[in-house]
């Protein structure tokens, strides 16, 4: 007896681990499916509308259908009819959104500790169904979970692989010839494009050049050693698509110097040096509506150019003690990635030498003009995207572009807008938006799914959901994406999240970990 107890309790532990490690495998896809009672936030601009049924088939959405009106009960007869093998989703009442685009996702990093499945967990637990990676561990490295994503044998967004320009590369990239036979070659690996920091002029016009012949798109972050003589303005004439965060914006907004007002012991691998001078940069450029500011603008907008500004992840910069006391870091944050973060003359990003009022203070400033500029791109008919570039300066995966979303609301777009940026623009920016970016017949089945409201409160996407008193002054915590749907799999985006804590949970036992804050010793 007492063997047939130990066998039965060996079988049931199996039984649980096999339960717990099939945990966050979605459920899917399915010959068909219905989603059924939805209010749908498009990503198109359109108010919310619902309740809503909508019906994939083979992972394509095959009907978007209205099937009443608020406060009126819903007739069968007017629902799509579900098939034998199908499955049904009651989300009645709930908001259904496309799949977010994140168009800054780093995946993870050695020096940050972060593996791929730590973070495309966060990044599905938080809605994010498409990411564009730009530069990473190597286009390699980054095709092949980009293949498994794509044929859902892992847990993950759908990849776009933008390398870093010269990774790979057996010398440093000295002449336009040699850019050009880099990006035929990075373009013949299956990179969907190319990431740059910046280089002398004949090598940007040459990368960017054969880039655009082959069709591929790009991406770059204007680094100060090279913008004073390439800035934004001559990337987007020269053929690129889209600039991260504002390097080389300013620049081009100059009217009385050529160069940023450097002091005269600036030193560019002092990180501090780095970026308490760059959140002076915007006072240094044109002001707000000015010729030279508007000509600029203009131009840019002629240009079909995207900006991606992640304004989140140089948010620390205007509040530090904010980034580095928001509460998902107790639960959500590795150890190795909370070690990168702390104040450090080596780790990129760890500029905390000495950060005080003055500092912050400067950088409230910088995000007021450059919030000016892209709300007032976005309402000339430029094209702002959301990205956020996680991983650094006290931003974490999912959550951190969750937070983007709120600054995008600061600088003053309407929540509309916020998830059009999400959305469409994403995908436009990519040159998917017949794939995604939508919920519109014939395109992938990419969803949201929330409890809340969105556009009443957009910390209701966060994975720790939002604060609220009830009727009965109760303090709950409500929202938190309760499904993401990628290719028609539906994905527990609780579960997932449930799943990061554990292993979070896991590395600090094995550490005897605590997460202190910077200088705390005891």
């Amino acid at each position: 007896m007492q063997k047939r107890i130990k066998i039965l309790l060996i079988l049931t532990i199996c039984c649980n681990l096999s339960i717990i490690a099939q945990s966050s495998v979605g459920d899917g896809p399915f010959s068909q499916l219905i989603i059924r009672g939805v209010t749908l936030i498009n990503g198109n601009g359109a108010p919310p509308m619902g309740p809503v049924d909508i019906e994939v088939v083979n992972n394509r959405i095959k009907n978007v259908k209205v099937v009443g009106y608020p406060g009126v009960a819903i007739k069968d007869s007017d629902r799509p009819k579900l098939k034998p093998g199908g499955k049904e989703l009651n989300c009645t009442g709930m908001y259904l959104l496309p799949g977010f685009v994140d168009m800054h996702g780093h995946i993870g990093g050695k020096a940050q500790g972060a593996e791929p499945d730590y973070v495309f967990k966060l990044w599905m637990a938080h809605g994010i169904t498409t990411v564009r990676e730009p530069s990473g561990r190597g286009v390699d490295f980054t095709l092949d979970l980009k293949r498994k994503s794509a044929n859902n044998e892992i847990v993950a967004p759908r990849i776009m692989a933008y390398t870093g320009f010269g990774q790979g590369s057996d010398a440093v990239i000295s002449t336009p010839e040699m850019a050009r036979e880099w990006v035929r070659n990075n373009a013949k690996k299956g990179a969907d494009g190319i990431k740059l920091f910046g280089a002398p002029p004949e090598i940007m016009t040459a990368a960017l050049d054969e880039n655009k012949k082959l069709g591929l798109r790009s991406a770059c972050h204007h680094a100060q050693l090279n913008v004073a003589r390439w800035n934004v303005l001559h990337s987007a004439r020269a053929g690129l698509t889209s600039m991260e965060h504002w390097y080389g914006l300013p620049e081009a907004l100059f009217e009385d110097r050529t160069v940023q007002d450097y002091p005269l012991d600036y030193n560019y691998n002092n990180e501090q040096h780095r970026f308490e001078e760059a959140g002076k940069l915007w006072q240094q450029a044109a002001k707000p509506y000015s010729e030279h500011w508007n000509k600029v603008m203009d131009e840019l907008i002629a240009l079909d150019f995207t900006l991606d500004p992640t304004f989140n992840i140089y948010e620390a910069s205007r509040d530090l003690q904010r980034a580095r006391r928001v509460e998902w870091h107790e639960d959500y944050t590795l150890p190795s990635l909370w070690d990168f973060y702390q104040p450090s003359k080596i780790s990129h990003g760890s500029y905390w030498h000495y950060w005080g009022t003055e500092q912050e203070v400067a950088w409230k400033k910088n995000y007021k003009l450059w919030m000016t500029f892209v709300n007032e791109y976005k309402n000339r008919g430029g094209r702002v995207t959301t990205g956020s570039d996680s991983g650094f300066i006290f931003q974490l995966y999912g959550f951190a572009y969750i937070r983007e979303m709120e600054l995008l609301r600061e600088a003053g777009f309407h929540p509309l807008e916020i998830i059009r940026s999400a959305t469409l623009n994403g995908a436009e920016a990519l040159g998917i938006d017949d794939q995604i970016g939508t919920v519109t017949v014939g395109k992938l089945a990419d969803f949201v799914i929330v409890s809340e409201n969105p556009l009443e409160n957009l910390k209701v996407l966060y994975g720790t959901g939002a604060i609220k008193l009830t009727e009965d002054n109760e303090v709950v915590r409500v929202g938190g994406v309760k499904y993401t749907i990628k290719d028609g799999i539906i994905y527990d985006a609780k579960a997932l999240l449930k799943e990061v804590k554990q292993m979070v949970d896991a590395e600090k036992d094995r550490l005897n970990y605590q997460i202190k804050q910077p200088g705390i010793q005891e």
